[in-house]
């Protein structure tokens, strides 16, 4: 290890993207073989911003694609010990009123079967109160001290 590193630059990077509807729900992204429901975010690649990071994510969760400008950089937050989260937000107002054409195009091997699966296997709009309940408890409290 290069004792010369920060904290900061020991911690891997997610980057993750809040869409939110103009009813001020968010869009959840249902994690594959889990009870649990998540934003669109992964880890940062090396030489990728975390606005390419984000936008890659969005993309291959859940096959949506904005132009950077569409992009509100909310920061870095703590996230675990050992990961960073770098959020951003987009309002899509009424444009996202259906799901339907919504998919994963990341998958990984499955943990029985090694068959090709994808991470996320379904999507819906959320409340406040929804994130509460659907999302892992520490994701549920950082969304939830975010004000969107």
């Amino acid at each position: 290890m290069d004792l010369s590193q920060t904290k900061d630059e020991l911690l891997d990077t997610s980057c993750g993207t809040l869409i939110v509807n103009g009813a001020g729900q968010l869009l959840l992204c249902h994690v594959t073989g889990t009870r649990n429901w998540d934003i669109p975010k992964g880890l940062q690649d090396p030489g990728e911003t975390p606005l390419q990071a984000a936008r890659r994510e969005l993309f291959e969760e859940a096959g949506l694609e904005f132009a950077p400008e569409h992009f509100s950089d909310l920061g870095v937050f703590d996230y675990r010990r050992d990961k960073r989260l770098h959020l951003f937000r987009v309002d899509v107002g009424d444009e996202l009123c259906s799901l339907d054409h919504l998919s994963c195009t990341s998958f990984f091997p499955h943990r029985v079967t090694g068959a090709a699966t994808p991470e996320v296997d379904g999507f819906r709009w959320a409340s406040r109160d929804d994130v509460r309940t659907l999302c892992w408890p520490r994701m549920a409290e950082r969304l939830l001290a975010l004000d969107w």
